[in-house]
């Protein structure tokens, strides 16, 4: 029996991106939806709830408008909705009902190989999600200092992290119905991440709580930076965000080895 040459890891992940990126192109309004949903967004807070809350204390308790206040934490959810996305529904439905992952096997990648291929496709989505949405901040006049740039690589982190969790669970889920759980945790997270409210008026077990998820980590960066206010706190928001990637990347190519496996 002769072995089957067995590609790096990195290679054979970008193998996939590449047919992943071929595939999304053949269907661009799918995806192109992402690109105009952040304009919509932020007309409807600018122009509509924008000038009925006026303005809101900002990360260092200055009055900011309302629109500069929800948008960066827009841009954070949208970066984390377009990885999600990305990495449950499609790899569910390649795992379990197309079997395109079998085929795959069959191949020089390993299953560690789409664990990488499937995240990095899904951060280069979300990554386009939020430049457009960064983009349309910035015309909006949504930003207030040249900090907001680096919240384009922050918002990818996020994308990232939330990319290799979609991947990790979309791996441990049975049938569609367990969708309803990405949902109960994603709406919670959406709404309750200080995304429209500053985390002052929630009591202090529950601000303990929102502090402690991911979403928020990514939220608090982007709007510290789209401000003009980044902090020492930067770093750890960025660690944390680094870590959960890393921890949920280790867990996706271990279950990923484990089903595809023979």
């Amino acid at each position: 029996m002769i072995a089957r040459p067995r590609l790096e890891h990195t290679r054979g992940g970008r193998a996939l991106v590449g047919r992943n990126l071929r595939v999304q192109k053949a269907v661009p309004y799918v995806w192109a939806t992402g690109l105009v949903e952040p304009v919509f967004y932020l007309l409807s807070i600018g122009v509509g709830i924008g000038h009925l809350v006026g303005k809101v204390p900002g990360p260092n308790g200055m009055a900011v408008p309302y629109a500069a206040f929800v948008a960066p934490a827009l841009l954070a959810s949208s970066a984390m909705n377009g990885a999600i996305y990305e990495c449950t529904t499609n790899v569910f439905d390649k795992l379990h009902w197309a079997k395109i992952y079998r085929g795959v096997v069959a191949t020089p990648l390993s299953p560690r190989d789409i664990a990488n291929g499937e995240v990095a496709s899904a951060v280069i989505r979300s990554g386009l999600y939020a430049a457009a949405f960064l983009a349309a901040m910035a015309l909006l006049s949504d930003t207030r200092s040249w900090w907001s740039l680096l919240a384009l690589p922050c918002a990818v982190l996020v994308g990232f992290a939330f990319a290799a969790l979609g991947f990790a669970s979309a791996c441990y889920m049975r049938s569609w119905t367990d969708f309803d759980k990405i949902q109960l945790v994603q709406m919670p997270l959406f709404l309750f991440s200080a995304t429209f409210y500053p985390l002052s008026v929630f009591p202090r077990w529950l601000q303990l709580t929102i502090e402690a998820t991911p979403l928020y980590q990514g939220v608090a960066v982007c709007r510290e930076l789209c401000l003009g206010e980044p902090s020492w706190d930067f770093f750890g928001h960025v660690a944390y965000l680094a870590a959960l990637a890393t921890l949920a990347m280790m867990v996706s190519g271990r279950r990923a080895t484990k089903l595809l496996t023979p």
